[in-house]
Protein backbone atom coordinates (compact mmCIF):
# COMPACT_ATOMS: atom_id res chain seq x y z
CA UNK A 1 0.00 0.00 0.00
CA UNK A 2 1.30 3.44 -0.94
CA UNK A 3 2.04 5.79 1.95
CA UNK A 4 3.17 9.39 2.30
CA UNK A 5 5.38 10.40 5.22
CA UNK A 6 4.94 14.13 5.80
CA UNK A 7 7.36 16.60 7.37
CA UNK A 8 10.54 14.57 7.66
CA UNK A 9 14.09 15.82 8.03
CA UNK A 10 16.29 14.91 5.05
CA UNK A 11 19.72 16.53 4.97
CA UNK A 12 18.51 19.33 7.23
CA UNK A 13 15.45 20.17 5.15
CA UNK A 14 11.80 19.34 5.81
CA UNK A 15 10.15 17.42 3.00
CA UNK A 16 7.69 14.61 2.24
CA UNK A 17 8.39 11.06 1.08
CA UNK A 18 6.05 8.73 -0.81
CA UNK A 19 6.45 4.96 -0.57
CA UNK A 20 4.99 2.66 -3.23
CA UNK A 21 5.62 -0.90 -4.41
CA UNK A 22 8.20 -1.45 -1.70
CA UNK A 23 10.34 1.48 -2.85
CA UNK A 24 10.92 5.14 -2.11
CA UNK A 25 8.84 6.48 -4.99
CA UNK A 26 8.98 10.27 -4.58
CA UNK A 27 10.64 12.94 -2.46
CA UNK A 28 9.07 16.38 -2.71
CA UNK A 29 7.29 19.09 -0.76
CA UNK A 30 3.53 19.11 -0.26
CA UNK A 31 2.81 15.54 -1.36
CA UNK A 32 -0.81 14.48 -0.85
CA UNK A 33 -2.66 11.19 -0.76
CA UNK A 34 -5.10 9.06 1.18
CA UNK A 35 -2.63 7.22 3.43
CA UNK A 36 -0.42 9.72 5.24
CA UNK A 37 1.62 9.80 8.46
CA UNK A 38 3.13 12.91 10.05
CA UNK A 39 6.88 12.71 10.65
CA UNK A 40 6.82 15.67 13.08
CA UNK A 41 10.18 16.89 11.76
CA UNK A 42 12.02 13.69 12.66
CA UNK A 43 14.95 12.45 10.61
CA UNK A 44 14.13 9.76 8.05
CA UNK A 45 17.10 7.39 7.71
CA UNK A 46 17.79 3.99 6.14
CA UNK A 47 16.74 1.06 8.28
CA UNK A 48 19.51 -0.30 10.47
CA UNK A 49 21.17 -3.69 9.94
CA UNK A 50 22.88 -5.63 12.72
CA UNK A 51 25.67 -7.40 10.83
CA UNK A 52 26.62 -9.76 13.68
CA UNK A 53 23.99 -11.20 16.01
CA UNK A 54 23.03 -14.58 17.48
CA UNK A 55 19.24 -14.57 17.29
CA UNK A 56 18.40 -17.69 19.28
CA UNK A 57 20.89 -16.79 21.99
CA UNK A 58 19.62 -13.23 22.21
CA UNK A 59 16.00 -14.35 22.39
CA UNK A 60 16.89 -16.81 25.15
CA UNK A 61 18.86 -14.14 27.01
CA UNK A 62 15.75 -11.98 27.22
CA UNK A 63 14.38 -14.60 29.63
CA UNK A 64 17.67 -15.19 31.44
CA UNK A 65 19.24 -13.84 34.61
CA UNK A 66 22.02 -11.30 34.14
CA UNK A 67 25.06 -12.59 36.04
CA UNK A 68 27.79 -10.12 35.16
CA UNK A 69 28.72 -6.46 34.71
CA UNK A 70 27.30 -3.91 34.70
CA UNK A 71 24.25 -5.32 36.51
CA UNK A 72 26.18 -7.74 38.74
CA UNK A 73 29.68 -6.84 39.93
CA UNK A 74 30.15 -8.79 43.19
CA UNK A 75 29.57 -12.29 44.53
CA UNK A 76 26.93 -11.15 47.01
CA UNK A 77 24.84 -9.63 44.22
CA UNK A 78 25.20 -12.77 42.10
CA UNK A 79 23.98 -14.92 44.99
CA UNK A 80 21.04 -12.55 45.43
CA UNK A 81 19.91 -12.66 41.79
CA UNK A 82 20.32 -16.44 41.55
CA UNK A 83 18.11 -16.99 44.58
CA UNK A 84 15.15 -14.91 43.52
CA UNK A 85 11.90 -16.94 43.51
CA UNK A 86 11.47 -19.31 40.60
CA UNK A 87 11.26 -22.93 39.53
CA UNK A 88 12.60 -25.13 36.76
CA UNK A 89 15.77 -24.36 34.84
CA UNK A 90 17.60 -21.14 35.72
CA UNK A 91 19.58 -19.77 32.80
CA UNK A 92 22.19 -17.11 33.54
CA UNK A 93 24.17 -15.06 31.04
CA UNK A 94 27.01 -12.57 30.95
CA UNK A 95 29.14 -13.94 33.78
CA UNK A 96 32.69 -12.60 34.17
CA UNK A 97 35.36 -13.76 36.62
CA UNK A 98 35.58 -10.25 38.10
CA UNK A 99 32.27 -10.99 39.87
CA UNK A 100 33.18 -14.04 41.97
CA UNK A 101 36.22 -15.65 40.42
CA UNK A 102 36.25 -18.94 38.49
CA UNK A 103 32.97 -20.28 39.82
CA UNK A 104 32.18 -23.95 39.29
CA UNK A 105 29.72 -26.71 40.08
CA UNK A 106 30.57 -26.70 43.79
CA UNK A 107 30.15 -22.91 44.04
CA UNK A 108 26.71 -23.06 42.42
CA UNK A 109 25.67 -26.00 44.61
CA UNK A 110 26.65 -24.03 47.72
CA UNK A 111 25.29 -20.61 46.81
CA UNK A 112 22.53 -21.24 44.28
CA UNK A 113 18.91 -22.35 44.65
CA UNK A 114 17.64 -25.93 44.59
CA UNK A 115 16.97 -26.02 40.84
CA UNK A 116 19.03 -26.80 37.71
CA UNK A 117 21.37 -23.88 36.94
CA UNK A 118 23.41 -23.14 33.83
CA UNK A 119 25.36 -19.91 33.55
CA UNK A 120 27.09 -18.76 30.38
CA UNK A 121 30.32 -16.78 30.53
CA UNK A 122 30.08 -13.57 28.54
CA UNK A 123 32.74 -14.83 26.13
CA UNK A 124 30.21 -17.39 24.91
CA UNK A 125 32.34 -20.53 25.07
CA UNK A 126 31.97 -21.50 28.73
CA UNK A 127 28.91 -22.84 30.52
CA UNK A 128 28.95 -23.51 34.29
CA UNK A 129 26.42 -26.06 35.56
CA UNK A 130 25.39 -27.09 39.05
CA UNK A 131 24.88 -30.72 40.08
CA UNK A 132 21.13 -30.70 39.42
CA UNK A 133 21.72 -29.44 35.89
CA UNK A 134 24.35 -32.09 35.22
CA UNK A 135 22.02 -34.77 36.52
CA UNK A 136 19.19 -33.51 34.29
CA UNK A 137 21.50 -33.69 31.27
CA UNK A 138 23.00 -37.02 32.36
CA UNK A 139 26.49 -35.54 32.45
CA UNK A 140 29.27 -36.67 34.76
CA UNK A 141 32.33 -35.00 33.26
CA UNK A 142 33.94 -32.59 33.74
CA UNK A 143 33.47 -32.95 37.46
CA UNK A 144 33.79 -29.20 38.06
CA UNK A 145 30.76 -28.45 35.86
CA UNK A 146 32.66 -26.09 33.56
CA UNK A 147 31.87 -26.94 29.94
CA UNK A 148 33.73 -25.31 27.07
CA UNK A 149 32.20 -25.19 23.59
CA UNK A 150 29.28 -27.33 24.73
CA UNK A 151 26.59 -24.82 23.74
CA UNK A 152 25.16 -26.99 20.96
CA UNK A 153 24.69 -29.95 23.31
CA UNK A 154 23.13 -27.82 26.03
CA UNK A 155 20.78 -26.01 23.64
CA UNK A 156 19.45 -29.36 22.41
CA UNK A 157 17.77 -29.81 25.78
CA UNK A 158 15.09 -27.38 24.65
CA UNK A 159 13.38 -26.25 21.47
CA UNK A 160 14.23 -23.08 19.60
CA UNK A 161 13.20 -19.97 21.54
CA UNK A 162 10.32 -17.75 20.53
CA UNK A 163 11.86 -14.96 18.43
CA UNK A 164 8.82 -12.69 18.36
CA UNK A 165 9.62 -10.54 21.43
CA UNK A 166 13.17 -10.01 20.17
CA UNK A 167 12.03 -9.11 16.66
CA UNK A 168 9.60 -6.55 18.04
CA UNK A 169 12.40 -5.01 20.10
CA UNK A 170 14.70 -4.86 17.06
CA UNK A 171 11.99 -3.18 14.99
CA UNK A 172 11.49 -0.61 17.76
CA UNK A 173 15.16 0.39 17.35
CA UNK A 174 14.76 0.83 13.59
CA UNK A 175 16.47 -2.45 12.71
CA UNK A 176 15.16 -3.81 9.42
CA UNK A 177 17.61 -6.66 8.90
CA UNK A 178 20.15 -8.86 10.66
CA UNK A 179 22.98 -11.24 9.87
CA UNK A 180 22.79 -14.40 12.00
CA UNK A 181 26.37 -15.53 12.65
CA UNK A 182 26.22 -18.61 14.91
CA UNK A 183 28.88 -21.05 13.63
CA UNK A 184 26.77 -24.15 14.37
CA UNK A 185 23.92 -23.03 12.10
CA UNK A 186 22.92 -25.85 9.78
CA UNK A 187 19.79 -26.78 7.82
CA UNK A 188 17.44 -26.95 10.82
CA UNK A 189 18.53 -23.55 12.13
CA UNK A 190 18.33 -22.00 8.66
CA UNK A 191 14.75 -23.21 8.19
CA UNK A 192 13.87 -21.98 11.69
CA UNK A 193 15.11 -18.49 10.84
CA UNK A 194 13.36 -18.43 7.47
CA UNK A 195 10.09 -19.37 9.13
CA UNK A 196 10.25 -17.22 12.25
CA UNK A 197 12.04 -13.93 11.52
CA UNK A 198 9.48 -12.05 9.40
CA UNK A 199 9.34 -9.16 8.68
CA UNK A 200 13.12 -8.76 9.13
CA UNK A 201 15.49 -9.30 6.24
CA UNK A 202 17.81 -12.05 7.43
CA UNK A 203 21.08 -13.52 6.20
CA UNK A 204 22.29 -16.72 7.89
CA UNK A 205 25.93 -17.73 8.25
CA UNK A 206 26.95 -21.15 9.47
CA UNK A 207 28.25 -24.53 8.46
CA UNK A 208 29.41 -25.81 5.08
CA UNK A 209 26.13 -27.75 4.76
CA UNK A 210 24.30 -24.48 4.05
CA UNK A 211 26.19 -24.21 0.76
CA UNK A 212 24.01 -27.01 -0.63
CA UNK A 213 20.84 -24.93 -0.25
CA UNK A 214 21.70 -22.43 -2.97
CA UNK A 215 19.49 -19.90 -1.17
CA UNK A 216 20.07 -16.16 -1.43
CA UNK A 217 19.72 -15.82 2.34
CA UNK A 218 22.69 -18.12 2.99
CA UNK A 219 25.62 -16.05 4.21
CA UNK A 220 29.33 -16.84 4.49
CA UNK A 221 30.87 -19.97 5.94
CA UNK A 222 31.56 -19.13 9.58
CA UNK A 223 35.11 -19.96 10.69
CA UNK A 224 35.23 -20.11 14.48
CA UNK A 225 38.60 -21.15 15.84
CA UNK A 226 40.35 -20.05 19.02
CA UNK A 227 43.94 -19.80 20.20
CA UNK A 228 43.77 -23.21 21.88
CA UNK A 229 42.50 -25.08 18.80
CA UNK A 230 43.87 -23.19 15.79
CA UNK A 231 44.13 -25.41 12.70
CA UNK A 232 47.24 -25.81 10.59
CA UNK A 233 47.64 -23.08 8.00
CA UNK A 234 47.28 -25.47 5.06
CA UNK A 235 44.13 -27.02 6.52
CA UNK A 236 42.50 -23.64 7.08
CA UNK A 237 43.44 -22.49 3.58
CA UNK A 238 41.90 -25.67 2.16
CA UNK A 239 38.66 -25.02 4.09
CA UNK A 240 38.53 -21.46 2.77
CA UNK A 241 39.28 -22.57 -0.78
CA UNK A 242 36.48 -25.15 -0.65
CA UNK A 243 33.98 -22.44 0.32
CA UNK A 244 35.24 -20.13 -2.40
CA UNK A 245 34.90 -22.89 -4.98
CA UNK A 246 31.21 -23.07 -4.05
CA UNK A 247 30.94 -19.32 -4.60
CA UNK A 248 30.64 -18.73 -0.87
CA UNK A 249 32.53 -16.22 1.23
CA UNK A 250 34.06 -16.89 4.62
CA UNK A 251 33.60 -14.93 7.83
CA UNK A 252 36.31 -15.59 10.40
CA UNK A 253 36.07 -15.04 14.15
CA UNK A 254 39.24 -13.11 15.06
CA UNK A 255 39.46 -11.80 18.62
CA UNK A 256 43.14 -12.41 19.34
CA UNK A 257 46.24 -11.44 17.41
CA UNK A 258 47.03 -15.10 16.66
CA UNK A 259 43.54 -15.79 15.32
CA UNK A 260 43.70 -12.77 13.04
CA UNK A 261 47.18 -13.37 11.66
CA UNK A 262 46.54 -17.06 10.94
CA UNK A 263 43.26 -16.23 9.22
CA UNK A 264 44.84 -13.57 7.02
CA UNK A 265 47.66 -15.94 6.07
CA UNK A 266 45.15 -18.65 5.15
CA UNK A 267 42.99 -16.28 3.10
CA UNK A 268 46.07 -15.03 1.30
CA UNK A 269 47.15 -18.60 0.55
CA UNK A 270 43.68 -19.64 -0.65
CA UNK A 271 43.15 -16.38 -2.51
CA UNK A 272 40.62 -13.84 -1.20
CA UNK A 273 37.10 -13.65 -2.58
CA UNK A 274 35.38 -10.26 -2.61
CA UNK A 275 33.05 -10.26 0.38
CA UNK A 276 35.24 -12.25 2.78
CA UNK A 277 34.84 -10.95 6.33
CA UNK A 278 36.83 -10.62 9.51
CA UNK A 279 34.50 -10.73 12.50
CA UNK A 280 35.58 -8.56 15.46
CA UNK A 281 39.24 -7.75 14.62
CA UNK A 282 39.38 -6.97 18.33
CA UNK A 283 43.17 -6.56 18.40
CA UNK A 284 44.68 -5.21 15.20
CA UNK A 285 48.04 -3.45 14.94
CA UNK A 286 49.17 -1.46 11.90
CA UNK A 287 50.62 -4.53 10.19
CA UNK A 288 47.31 -6.37 10.52
CA UNK A 289 45.36 -3.34 9.28
CA UNK A 290 47.58 -3.05 6.21
CA UNK A 291 47.23 -6.78 5.54
CA UNK A 292 43.43 -6.65 5.80
CA UNK A 293 43.42 -3.70 3.41
CA UNK A 294 45.67 -5.55 0.96
CA UNK A 295 43.31 -8.55 0.96
CA UNK A 296 40.25 -6.27 0.64
CA UNK A 297 38.67 -7.69 3.79
CA UNK A 298 35.38 -6.51 5.22
CA UNK A 299 35.75 -5.91 8.97
CA UNK A 300 32.61 -6.30 11.07
CA UNK A 301 33.32 -4.85 14.49
CA UNK A 302 31.46 -4.26 17.76
CA UNK A 303 31.75 -0.62 18.92
CA UNK A 304 29.68 -1.44 22.01
CA UNK A 305 32.29 -3.70 23.61
CA UNK A 306 34.80 -0.97 24.43
CA UNK A 307 32.11 0.82 26.46
CA UNK A 308 30.58 -2.29 28.02
CA UNK A 309 33.85 -3.97 29.05
CA UNK A 310 36.48 -1.26 29.39
CA UNK A 311 37.34 -2.00 33.04
CA UNK A 312 37.89 -5.69 32.33
CA UNK A 313 39.95 -4.89 29.22
CA UNK A 314 42.25 -2.57 31.15
CA UNK A 315 42.75 -5.31 33.74
CA UNK A 316 43.03 -8.34 31.44
CA UNK A 317 44.51 -7.18 28.12
CA UNK A 318 48.29 -6.91 27.76
CA UNK A 319 49.31 -3.22 27.98
CA UNK A 320 51.01 -3.30 24.57
CA UNK A 321 47.71 -4.46 23.00
CA UNK A 322 45.47 -1.78 24.52
CA UNK A 323 46.20 0.82 21.78
CA UNK A 324 45.12 -1.77 19.19
CA UNK A 325 41.84 -2.70 20.88
CA UNK A 326 38.50 -2.37 19.08
CA UNK A 327 39.75 0.21 16.62
CA UNK A 328 37.50 2.31 14.40
CA UNK A 329 39.13 5.49 13.12
CA UNK A 330 42.32 3.65 12.17
CA UNK A 331 40.26 1.27 10.03
CA UNK A 332 38.40 4.18 8.50
CA UNK A 333 41.57 6.18 7.79
CA UNK A 334 43.09 3.45 5.59
CA UNK A 335 39.84 2.85 3.75
CA UNK A 336 38.98 -0.58 5.15
CA UNK A 337 35.47 -1.76 4.39
CA UNK A 338 33.79 -1.53 7.77
CA UNK A 339 30.42 -2.47 9.26
CA UNK A 340 29.14 -3.16 12.76
CA UNK A 341 27.01 -5.57 14.72
CA UNK A 342 26.15 -6.12 18.35
CA UNK A 343 27.33 -9.72 18.89
CA UNK A 344 24.22 -10.03 21.06
CA UNK A 345 23.64 -11.72 23.45
CA UNK A 346 27.30 -11.15 24.35
CA UNK A 347 26.83 -7.43 23.70
CA UNK A 348 23.89 -5.08 24.07
CA UNK A 349 21.67 -5.41 20.97
CA UNK A 350 20.63 -1.73 21.03
CA UNK A 351 22.39 -0.21 17.97
CA UNK A 352 21.96 3.35 19.23
CA UNK A 353 24.05 2.60 22.33
CA UNK A 354 26.71 1.06 20.08
CA UNK A 355 26.77 4.09 17.80
CA UNK A 356 27.07 6.36 20.82
CA UNK A 357 29.98 4.23 22.06
CA UNK A 358 31.70 4.64 18.69
CA UNK A 359 31.42 8.42 18.96
CA UNK A 360 32.26 8.84 22.67
CA UNK A 361 34.80 6.22 23.64
CA UNK A 362 36.13 5.68 27.18
CA UNK A 363 39.15 7.54 28.52
CA UNK A 364 42.33 6.25 26.96
CA UNK A 365 40.59 5.04 23.80
CA UNK A 366 39.29 8.37 22.46
CA UNK A 367 41.68 8.44 19.49
CA UNK A 368 39.64 5.74 17.74
CA UNK A 369 36.35 7.67 17.97
CA UNK A 370 34.39 8.41 14.79
CA UNK A 371 31.69 10.91 13.84
CA UNK A 372 27.97 10.24 14.38
CA UNK A 373 27.50 10.08 10.61
CA UNK A 374 30.23 7.46 10.22
CA UNK A 375 28.82 5.49 13.14
CA UNK A 376 25.38 5.47 11.52
CA UNK A 377 26.91 4.31 8.24
CA UNK A 378 28.25 1.18 9.96
CA UNK A 379 24.64 0.10 10.52
CA UNK A 380 23.15 1.08 7.17
CA UNK A 381 25.10 -1.15 4.79
CA UNK A 382 23.10 -3.40 2.41
CA UNK A 383 21.68 -6.65 3.76
CA UNK A 384 24.01 -8.95 1.83
CA UNK A 385 27.05 -6.70 1.45
CA UNK A 386 28.54 -5.28 4.63
CA UNK A 387 31.40 -3.84 2.59
CA UNK A 388 29.27 -1.70 0.29
CA UNK A 389 28.59 2.02 0.79
CA UNK A 390 25.84 2.89 3.25
CA UNK A 391 22.31 2.97 1.86
CA UNK A 392 20.64 6.34 1.27
CA UNK A 393 17.16 7.82 1.31
CA UNK A 394 16.69 8.31 -2.43
CA UNK A 395 14.05 7.68 -5.08
CA UNK A 396 14.20 4.10 -6.30
CA UNK A 397 15.81 2.73 -3.14
CA UNK A 398 14.18 -0.07 -1.18
CA UNK A 399 11.83 1.35 1.43
CA UNK A 400 13.55 -0.21 4.45
CA UNK A 401 13.61 2.94 6.54
CA UNK A 402 13.03 4.34 10.01
CA UNK A 403 11.79 7.65 11.37
CA UNK A 404 13.44 9.21 14.41
CA UNK A 405 11.70 11.25 17.08
CA UNK A 406 13.95 14.26 16.40
CA UNK A 407 15.89 15.80 13.54
CA UNK A 408 19.41 14.62 12.77
CA UNK A 409 21.07 17.74 14.16
CA UNK A 410 19.57 16.91 17.55
CA UNK A 411 20.05 13.15 17.25
CA UNK A 412 23.78 13.38 16.55
CA UNK A 413 24.38 15.21 19.84
CA UNK A 414 23.68 12.01 21.80
CA UNK A 415 22.82 8.91 19.80
CA UNK A 416 22.27 6.88 22.98
CA UNK A 417 18.99 8.66 23.73
CA UNK A 418 17.52 8.57 20.22
CA UNK A 419 14.07 6.99 19.92
CA UNK A 420 12.58 5.55 16.75
CA UNK A 421 9.05 6.69 15.96
CA UNK A 422 8.34 4.27 13.09
CA UNK A 423 9.96 1.53 11.00
CA UNK A 424 9.11 0.34 7.50
CA UNK A 425 10.31 -2.77 5.66
CA UNK A 426 9.57 -2.98 1.96
CA UNK A 427 7.32 0.03 2.36
CA UNK A 428 5.15 -1.69 5.00
CA UNK A 429 4.81 -0.04 8.39
CA UNK A 430 6.06 -2.69 10.84
CA UNK A 431 6.54 -0.57 13.96
CA UNK A 432 4.87 2.65 15.08
CA UNK A 433 5.49 4.28 18.45
CA UNK A 434 2.23 5.33 20.04
CA UNK A 435 2.62 8.92 21.28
Amino acid sequence: MAMIIKNVDLDGQLTDVRLADGLIAEIDDNLTGLNMIDGHGGALIPGLHDHHIHLNGTAAAMNSVRCGPPEVTAAAKLIEVLNKPGSGWLRGVGYHHSVAGEIDRAWLDEHGPDRPIRIQHRGGRLWILNSLAMNELELSEPNNGRFYDADLHIRKTSSFPDLRPLIQKLLSWGITGVTEVTPSNSIAEFNHYLKNTAPLRVTVMGKAALSDLGHNQVGPLKLHYHDHDLPELDNLATEINAAHNRGRNVAAHCVTRAELMLTLAAIEQAGPLAGDRIEHAAIADEAAIDWMKKLDMIVVTQPNFIAERVDAYVEDVEPHDLPHLWRLKSFQDVGLKLAAGSDAPFGDPNPWKAMAAAVSRPSGFENEAISPETALALYTKPVNDAGAPARQIAVGEQADICLLDCNWADARRDLAVVNVRATWIGGELVYHLVD
